[in-house]
């Protein structure tokens, strides 16, 4: 098969197109033929070496995927050849960059006939990172208000969605340039970073939810009122402290199961939430995308076509 991979942890000059050995589906797995794979944060931060060290090269990156079910391991009950289906890889294992994937077929669910490979790749993990940090993290209810910190990101405009469609007020922050973007997601009030110090502008929040980590997640403790909570995904793999004794601080469990994404095509089909705005490339162009995401000042989901 083809896939993007990396030779070294480093630079987006690390990444490389070209042939690796099919995978081999275990006991309870399918081999998935992927249409489309999406660009994370978590993958530039592997590249580079942010995360943790990889020792065996070459390595494929990549987390979410949609294709086409190829082959089915003995244990399988619930997939045939042929079905379309899309995924997120299991927390340890990635290879989305590559024309096929071996994975447990209880962590994928069936794509909906309505939503294209590549929508529905854009959707997956930052989908289910926003439904558990949003409802099952910071529980959020009717009526309360929430301040997402980076509203334009794929996480950030999803998680903007899920709150308007469970009844809260909704505060967001995003560059000028997609101020507009965000307010059309549904957000009530949308924050211009660069113009404006959102603790001046915000106070009394219910929720927190931090897409951008640093300094950001450490001055957005300030808005929230005394009982409050924040949710922290950029920030490493636990929450920052928390300079107030009188609000949480959470670091959501994002684990990887059917259920999720079954939800995910719930909102989609009833049209609670929208795909983000997609920007293509071809698995060729890895370290193009990977220098685009690095920057952030993208908006949606950058996607792969293989």
């Amino acid at each position: 098969m083809k896939a993007a991979f990396i030779e070294a942890q480093g630079g987006p000059e690390q990444l490389f197109y070209g042939l690796m050995p099919d995978p081999v589906a275990g006991p309870g797995q399918v081999i998935v033929d992927i249409q489309a794979a999406s660009v994370n944060g978590a993958d530039w931060k592997v590249r580079n070496g942010s995360y943790s060290k990889i020792t065996r090269f070459p390595y494929i990156l990549g987390r979410d995927f949609s294709g086409v079910v190829a082959e089915v391991a003995p244990g399988v009950a619930d997939f045939k050849v042929g079905d379309e289906v899309f995924g997120v890889c299991a927390a340890g294992q990635e290879g989305a960059y590559a024309e096929k994937i071996a994975i447990d077929a209880a962590i994928l669910a069936p794509k909906p006939s309505r939503f294209s490979h590549m929508e529905m790749a854009a959707v997956a993990l930052i989908g289910l990172t926003a439904l558990v940090s949003v409802e099952d993290t910071l529980k959020l209810k009717r009526g309360e208000t929430i301040l997402i910190q980076g509203g334009a990101g794929g996480v950030g405009g999803f998680a903007v969605q899920v709150a308007k469609h469970l009844g809260a007020r909704v505060i967001a922050t995003a560059s000028a340039a997609n101020v507009d973007y965000v307010r059309g997601l549904g957000a009530d009030q949308v924050i211009d970073y660069a113009k404006v110090d959102f603790t001046q502008a915000v106070s009394g929040c219910d929720a927190v939810f931090d897409t951008v980590g640093g300094d950001v997640a450490t001055r957005s403790f300030a808005v929230l009122r005394p009982g409050g909570r924040a949710a922290f995904i950029a920030s490493g793999g636990s929450a920052p402290a928390s300079p107030r004794p009188d609000v949480q601080s959470l670091r959501p469990s994002v684990g990887r199961d059917r259920k999720h994404l079954t939800r995910i095509v719930e909102l989609l089909e009833a049209g609670a939430v929208t795909v983000p705005e997609i920007t293509p490339f071809h698995l060729t162009e890895a370290g193009m995308a990977h220098r685009v995401s690095e920057a952030r000042h993208f908006r949606g989901k950058l996607v792969f076509h293989t």
